[in-house]
């Protein structure tokens, strides 16, 4: 009986609270069910209580490969089944935050096993004496303290940020689960196996070639779940990739859109316009009264943007209507004509977003001189530069080559210059940023239009 009771306390007892504070940050994201810290704590007394006949299992049957396997397998489904008990999530987002969670677990254990059987080799820790089991576990609970923060600042914090959003490659999950299913087969094969060929205490060797191999067969465990780790990381990242292409070709389809409107709006704008001024002008010939304020007034929609693009007429038009009205200087020196290989929803988009975010910066700019916006589109040494700077207040965060949104939905409200990158990459151009004082740059060069695809 005391022999289970320390096969409780000293392995069952540390694998769960290990695996634990480790689902624990992975699943931190995820949406919590009603009633959930009742739900928490019920699930650790059910979680402990089951490590008991674990105990006993292993006790008997532990010392078999495949019976050992099958009690970290069965407190491992315990923790998944809890796990989905608590969250609002689905069963693939739950098996992939503990299967995480199973990795960081076992990359720091094999961790602490390099560390401890170099030690062994050296035989550093024999000046423990007596005092050898309390030293041991001061060593192991300091390591894993130190190790489980490393993990969480180097591989898991990225993660986490992001995980509650992403949609699960399930090629990539099937692929971790197998890569971590079979590193927990072959660390249970070498802490058998490599126990019986240990001398005085376990991780031990007087054969030099045995600590080769136990500790070839750490590091390769280790590797496999910083691997694990990978994967995970590239599920993600392609994950938000696609959802940015999709916000893209969406926001690429509304563009169309705008433009169709916009162009109908200032068309039939115009049209008006043409009418009244011209029937000011009987007016005037009979001998009405000067109008000149109200020609002034009208005069605003009379007037166009010329770029040798129609799309960036009608659109930066429309913007320098915005402008005019909230005393923003909008520059244009525009040669739209070599444009002509950027698809229509594209360019809407591509110069839509960019005025935006400058209107964005100055139009909350006090002193009229540095409300100020300036575009150049021209060609160079066989280079098209598209050119954007303005004043803002303030001050820029760069992340990733761009400026960092300001705004708290930072998911949406970054996109616009995400897409802008985008959009000059799907035709071979590259987009930099830099601010200098209190002026915002933007470059997108263009190699050779003529020949990017679409």
């Amino acid at each position: 009986m005391g022999e289970i009771f320390s096969i409780y306390g000293m392995i069952i007892v540390e694998f769960l609270c290990e695996l634990l504070v480790f689902c624990a940050m992975l699943l931190q994201p995820l949406k919590r069910s009603k009633g959930f810290w009742w739900k928490f704590s019920l699930s650790l007394l059910i979680l402990f209580a089951a490590g008991i006949p674990a105990a006993v299992f292993y006790r008997y049957f532990g010392e078999n490969v495949f019976g050992r396997i099958a009690v970290y397998l069965f407190l491992f489904a315990l923790v998944i089944l809890l796990a989905l008990w608590r969250y609002e999530a689905s069963f693939y987002h739950i098996l992939f935050c503990c299967t995480l969670g199973y990795a960081a677990q076992n990359l720091v254990y094999k961790l602490f096993l390099i560390f401890w059987t170099a030690g062994e080799s050296f035989r550093i820790f024999d000046a423990w004496g007596g005092n050898f089991a309390l030293f041991y576990r001061l060593v192991y609970y300091s390591f894993f303290l130190a190790c489980a923060a490393a993990a969480y600042f180097l591989l898991i914090r990225g993660i986490v940020k992001k995980l509650s959003a992403c949609k699960l490659d399930y090629r990539m999950l099937a692929i971790a689960v197998f890569v971590l299913g079979v590193t927990i087969l072959l660390c249970s094969f070498e802490d058998i196996y490599f126990a019986r060929l240990s001398v005085e205490r376990e991780n031990r060797f007087e054969n030099p070639d045995y600590v080769i191999l136990r500790q070839t067969g750490n590091i390769f465990s280790a590797v496999c779940c910083v691997i694990v780790y990978l994967l995970a990381s590239k599920t993600i990242v392609a994950d938000e990739l696609g959802r940015e292409v999709e916000d893209l070709k969406y926001a690429i389809r509304q563009s169309e859109e705008q433009y169709r409107i916009s162009k109908e709006t200032i068309d039939l704008i115009n049209i008006k316009c043409h009418d009244i001024r011209y029937k000011l002008q009987i007016l005037a010939a009979e001998g009405t009264p000067s109008m000149e304020d109200l020609e002034k007034s009208i005069s605003i929609y009379d007037s166009r943007i010329e770029t040798g693009s129609p799309l960036l007429n009608v659109l930066l038009t429309e913007k320098s209507l915005f402008c005019e009205q909230n005393s923003i200087n909008l520059s244009c020196m525009i040669d739209g004509g070599k444009l002509g290989f950027i698809e229509e929803g594209d360019l809407y988009c591509l110069f839509g977003n960019l005025v935006d975010n400058a209107l964005e910066a100055v139009k909350s700019i006090k002193e009229p001189e540095r409300r100020v916006i300036d575009l150049v589109v021209k060609s160079k040494d066989g280079l098209l530069l598209v050119q954007e700077s303005n004043y803002f207040d303030g001050e820029l965060t760069f992340e990733d080559g761009l400026p960092v949104t300001t705004k708290g939905d930072k998911d949406h409200h970054g996109f616009g210059m995400r897409s802008l990158r985008l959009i000059a990459r799907k035709y071979g151009g590259e987009l930099t940023a830099f601010a200098s004082g209190d002026v915002f740059h933007l470059t997108i060069i263009f190699g050779n239009p003529q020949s990017a695809s679409c």
